[in-house]
């Protein structure tokens, strides 16, 4: 079980000359709105909630796997489904750092020291007491509780800032398990693999995530660690613009466009790193109904001078094209027979994957089948969810903190949204972050740059919202605050 756990002392270490700025605001500036006062804090109460986040609302995957989970009997937690979901009194608290997303793009901009200090922000809130009731409000409440245990259901942020929060807990002298994404997805990938089975497992996650290597180092070291011996070889693709399209991202994805726009940074024709080819248009089978895909012609995809993705499908059937193409051209490539979902935002998008494999498996070019060769007819999805939760069972179980008498239904949860009372914040005409303020700020300069206010139709577009409704109904049913019946009534009740 790989779980981060601190020797519980409850008292701040002194050094505080090794603290980052974001650290001393936390651990030492009485000051300042992060600070928290951890010689307070209980983390022997079984009662406390958990605390899940990830840079959005796709966290919420691993959430709704964790709220499903039913592998232990709730007497005496022995191995074994018993019809009862494993974690039914337990409470969550969910925060989505939506305004500071996406984190798989940090290191791309050279601004890794600011996705952490974005992280060990996310964590304070968790950790905290206090929460803004919504983007107006002048001062925040004391009404949230503290956490027992940390679930990061984000890949990038397991990545860049697990040691990261692991060494700020212990700096802060409390004992909670931090459990991560990526261990839990390597095992789950190899777990399709007989332990002499040759293949390949496609490991498809943001562009921070597959540059930190994280996956690849983590899957080769588990296979050894089993003395596997079969030739497994792992084939690394970035998404970019993925989880910026199901999160509704303007830069990535505009439903009010009907041609091509000057503030597009998905893949494109002439894209240095994710470049549309022409030669693969077919392969691609672009929807370009309903302004799914932008062109500036209207005559044939073909004569396009701009393109354009503009549909999460579209996204998708760009990506796994592309992870066809380097098996294409690895003259030893191992059929594909896992693709990790290495993002949390990913598992909505399980349909049209499924869609667009089937698609590719059965694709040919002058009467050959240019992928089949090179891919299992039904490649198997790799959601790491289901492993978090049996880390998390485990954790609590040795620890015996599961809490006798909670409810899901008391759950709560919180996104991050522009701070309206920062002068130094620069939104666009939708309400976020320009992509310019978002990367150009610098690590070290302590501000609220974000509220962090309950869920809302006021703060996730109603695509999400139905989204969520379709893809995780057990968590959806939790999120109070989804429930009216429409988006413009909800508005008015929360004003």
């Amino acid at each position: 079980m790989m779980v981060g756990i601190q020797s519980c002392s409850n008292t701040v270490r002194k050094d505080e000359d090794k603290f980052t700025p974001i650290e001393q605001a936390i651990l030492a500036d009485t000051s300042s709105f992060y600070y928290v006062n951890f010689a307070q804090y209980r983390t022997d109460d079984a009662q406390l909630p958990i605390g899940v986040f990830d840079s959005g609302t796709g966290g919420l995957t691993v959430l709704d796997a964790i709220v499903r989970f039913d592998a232990y009997g709730n007497g005496d937690q022995t191995k074994g489904s018993d019809g009862q979901v494993d974690f039914g009194k337990e409470r969550f608290i969910y925060l989505a750092d939506q305004a500071n997303m996406p984190y798989g793009n940090y290191h791309s901009e050279h601004k890794t020291d600011l996705l952490i200090e974005h992280i060990l922000k996310d964590v304070q809130f968790l950790l905290s007491d206090r929460y803004y009731p919504d983007a107006k409000a002048k001062s925040s409440l004391g009404k949230k509780q503290q956490i027992k245990a940390l679930v990061i259901a984000c890949n990038t942020a397991t990545a860049y800032g697990k040691e990261s929060i692991e060494a700020f807990l212990q700096k802060a002298g409390i004992n909670i398990p931090v459990i991560g994404v990526i261990d839990a997805g390597a095992r789950g990938a190899l777990d399709v693999f007989d332990p002499t089975e040759d293949g390949s497992i496609g490991v498809f996650a943001t562009v921070g995530t597959i540059a930190s290597k994280g996956y690849e180092r983590t899957i080769l070291r588990i296979k050894n660690e089993r003395g596997y011996s079969g030739d497994i070889q792992v084939y690394n693709q970035g998404g970019h613009g993925v989880a910026e399209a199901v999160d509704e991202e303007p830069d990535f994805i505009n439903h009010q466009s009907t041609s091509p726009r000057s503030n597009y940074r998905g893949p494109g024709l002439n894209h240095s790193d994710y470049a549309i080819d022409k030669a693969l248009m077919d392969a691609y089978a672009f929807d370009f109904r309903n302004g799914d895909m932008l062109c500036d012609e209207e005559e044939s995809a073909m004569d396009c001078n701009i393109l354009q993705l503009n549909s999460t499908e579209n996204y998708i059937r760009y990506h796994l094209v592309s992870l066809m193409e380097q098996l294409r051209n690895q003259p030893r490539a191992r059929p594909l027979k896992a693709l990790l979902l290495g993002c949390t935002h990913y598992p909505y998008l399980t349909d049209e994957i499924h869609k667009v494999l089937a698609e590719l498996y059965s694709y040919q070019r002058d009467g050959k089948y240019i992928y089949r060769p090179l891919m299992e007819k039904n490649v198997v999805l790799i959601d790491p969810a289901e492993n978090v939760s049996h880390e998390l069972h485990a954790y609590l179980k040795d620890k015996r903190l599961f809490n006798p008498s909670g409810n899901l239904k008391g759950s709560e949860f919180f996104i991050s949204v522009p701070n309206p009372d920062n002068p130094a914040v620069k939104i666009d005409s939708l309400g976020r972050f320009t992509y310019d303020y978002k990367y150009g700020r610098n690590a070290g300069d302590i501000q609220e740059y974000v509220k962090v206010v309950p869920f809302s139709h006021a703060n996730i577009p109603n695509e999400v919202v139905h989204r969520m409704e379709d893809a995780i109904p057990e968590t959806f049913k939790l999120i109070n605050a989804l429930h009216r019946p429409n988006a413009s009534q909800n508005a008015k009740t929360i004003k």
